[in-house]
């Protein structure tokens, strides 16, 4: 079973519902990811075993980001060893930052995006104008209830300029937060249908032109948080009335100086969650 958001066939108005492979079954009573994720874990389990709503083929339903209303994504950074490595490296005057916050007690996270913001499936991400090396991060996303309970996984690329966040790391807003920066999707993977979260396989795979230029696979066994301290960490001082998503951090880095570029597409699958691919434009998406 998924969670997906789409347009209804019926309506043409964005709702909710539970994709079980072959129809897709409207949430009767919720219409935005957003209301749903008010519920407790146990209450959001219970409506989804009961969508209640029109079925529709899910090959009839034109999908949309699973992030909406006052939804917000945020991220976390330096939580695998292949990170902490990649940062050093492309650092030009505080490499030390970056090992200090691996083993830190406090994680590092960022807010990421907005949720008009935020691309999904078969959407275009985007790589500033005024970088030369931007690359995709793969990332497993933990789907936030308004209690901070973990109740889904979803794809997210947090789209990142190793330019601009090289230089000074407070330039990381920058460097992570603009249109087109993140793209979250196909859909949610409700958590008690992932029997074990540390030991799914993430891909990256970048065609140019109809040729792969960079492919790698990694797995969440090497990451160095506990995804329900990442959520704790984000709740501790902050209210998320609708839910939040939070990308926990990536593992595959292409090796300098290799970047995006116009027309390159993007796709990231992690197993029992899904695939999200994304093209690319530099500059503003249009």
């Amino acid at each position: 079973m998924h969670i997906v958001r789409f347009t209804s066939p019926l309506t043409g108005a964005d709702t909710v519902g539970v994709d079980d492979g072959e129809h897709v079954a409207e949430l009767s009573g919720i219409t935005t990811v957003g209301e749903l994720l008010r519920l407790s874990a146990a209450e959001l389990r219970e409506r989804c075993a009961a969508a209640g709503g029109p079925a529709h083929p899910s090959g009839a339903v034109s999908r949309l980001a699973p992030v909406d209303g006052r939804m917000e994504v945020w991220a976390a950074g330096v939580t695998y060893r292949r990170s902490r490595e990649a940062r050093v490296l492309e650092s030009e005057r505080a490499a030390d930052v970056y090992e200090l916050v691996y083993d830190a007690e406090r994680p590092e996270l960022f807010f990421k995006s907005v949720a008009w913001k935020v691309t999904g499936d078969g959407g275009r991400i985007s790589v500033r104008a005024d970088s030369e090396i931007d690359v995709p991060e793969p990332e497993l996303g933990l789907v936030l209830n308004a209690a901070g309970e973990i109740v889904g996984y979803t794809v997210v690329n947090d789209v990142s300029s190793r330019t601009i966040e090289g230089v000074n790391p407070l330039y990381l807003p920058q460097a992570k937060i603009y249109l087109g920066g993140c793209a979250v999707g196909p859909a949610i993977r409700p958590a008690w249908e992932v029997a074990d979260p540390y030991a799914l396989d993430i891909t990256l795979t970048i065609t140019r032109a109809g040729e792969t230029v960079w492919d790698g696979k990694a797995s969440t066994s090497q990451l160095h948080r506990r995804l329900d301290e990442l959520a704790a960490y984000l709740f501790r001082a902050d209210l998320f009335p609708d839910g939040a998503v939070l990308a926990t951090g990536t593992c595959l880095v292409p090796d300098l100086p290799f970047t995006l570029h116009d027309g390159d597409t993007v796709a990231i699958g992690i197993s029992e969650i899904g695939t999200l691919t994304t093209p690319v434009v530099r500059g503003l998406p249009t």
